[in-house]
């Protein structure tokens, strides 16, 4: 069914799936299925595309050095798919998308509630034609509830969803106030989820034969993610507060100077603690019996500070980071992004490469952490242009007499 396997690798070259989603969510999902080896053909309006192609600058530059109109957000998350020209406001569309459906094994779309039905795209009407298709909507609140019509970013959802409750330095500190995280952290985290799901469905399917509908809303998946913020309140009753890089639950956790720059340093236990008081020289802090116990810690977390910021002063960052990471205390600089890729481990590992793309003659990708060992992921295929597998695609699923360029 998909495109020929020689052409890709992973563990989901067996699998086409049909991408009507845009912005963030739903590519994230999509994404991570092509960068699985997945067949990802993803609908974008004619002349317009997806959303996020307008989002910049910085804008990908060609190869004369002069800006495209590939966003710099668009090429984070189309990577591995081939990008199909369609309007789907039309009926010669609709019974496009209807055919192209019926040669695929999952849909996925974060359109409106209520938008696809009556174009004929909805779960019902695709999955009457194919009872084995595998469809999964992406919403800001779900398919059902008062808040189903509303329209929803991720900013909005880290506000209503608690996260920006718990993320800021707390309220009358320097910088106090909601904060929201540095990256879309409510899309990438429900892409996650929407990945999962659909690999959960195909899995039923290659069992029973039946497709499965898959209802994602943004709001559900902030609360799920609260985690141990959540069960803090629930088994506590009372309400988690921001506390900047503080950790509510484990001490010593924190962000802490050095006499010539900043780190991070993540205390898990009362062992690493112990080595900890050593790399300070001051192995008795560890039995003292306010400090002896992370229970104990917690509570003294002020008194902790103090001492720890006083006797981290005295070392330069990297020579006290290196002493740490030595005695198994886990500690880090906090690098910037450029620093980042520059990291021996991370070059290492190949996380940034380098695929070929048709106007800059190659554009950087941040590629999957996913490694499997017996069947490789390969990154080869870069973030598509508009509608630049129309033809290819519409002619390999037997389609270009429907008059689509």
């Amino acid at each position: 069914m998909a495109e020929p396997a020689h052409s890709r690798s992973g563990p989901l070259t067996h699998i086409r799936v049909l991408d009507l989603g845009r912005i963030m969510a739903a590519p994230w999902a999509t994404q991570i299925l092509a960068d699985l080896g997945a067949d990802v053909i993803k609908i974008e309006r004619p002349g317009a595309g997806d959303d996020t192609r307008a989002w910049g600058p910085p804008f990908l530059r060609d190869r004369e050095g002069n800006v495209s109109g590939e966003s710099g957000y668009f090429l984070s998350v189309n990577r591995g798919k081939r990008s199909v020209a369609v309007d789907i406001a039309t009926a010669e569309g609709q019974q496009l998308i209807r055919a192209m459906a019926q040669q695929c094994d999952v849909v996925i779309e974060n359109f409106k509630v209520g938008t696809l039905a009556k174009y004929g795209l909805d779960a019902v009407s695709l999955r009457g034609l194919k009872p084995s298709l595998v469809y999964c909507s992406v919403t800001g609140f779900g398919q059902e509830g008062p808040r189903s019509q509303n329209a929803a970013y991720d900013f909005a959802i880290q506000a209503m969803g608690g996260l920006m409750s718990v993320t800021g330095e707390r309220d009358g500190e320097p910088g106090g106030g909601p904060q929201k995280v540095g990256v879309p952290v409510v899309d990438l985290m429900t892409g996650m989820y929407a990945a999962v799901a659909i690999l959960a469905a195909l899995a039923r399917r290659a069992e029973t034969g039946h497709g499965e509908t898959i209802d994602l809303a943004m709001l559900d998946v902030a609360a799920a993610f609260l985690a141990n913020q959540a069960m803090n309140h629930l088994v506590s009753g009372k309400t988690p507060q921001r506390g900047g890089n503080r950790h509510p639950n484990i001490q010593p956790q924190d962000v802490f100077a050095a006499s010539d720059g900043q780190f991070v340093l993540a205390v898990g236990n009362d062992g690493q603690f112990a080595r900890l008081c050593e790399v300070i020289g001051d192995a008795g802090l560890a039995r003292a019996p306010r400090f002896a116990t992370n229970a104990a810690r917690v509570r003294a977390n002020a008194d902790l500070t103090a001492l720890l910021s006083a006797a981290f002063a005295a070392w330069k960052r990297d020579a006290l980071v290196a002493a740490l990471d030595a005695a198994g205390v886990p500690a880090a600089p906090i690098n910037t992004i450029p620093q980042v890729f520059a990291d021996p481990q991370l070059q290492h590992r190949e996380m940034l490469r380098h695929l070929p793309h048709p106007l800059a003659g190659s554009v950087p990708q941040v590629v999957s952490p996913i490694r499997l060992a017996d069947a490789p992921l390969r990154f080869d295929r870069a973030p598509p242009l508009l509608g630049q597998h129309t033809q290819e695609v519409l002619r390999e699923l037997g389609l270009l007499a429907e008059g689509v360029s």
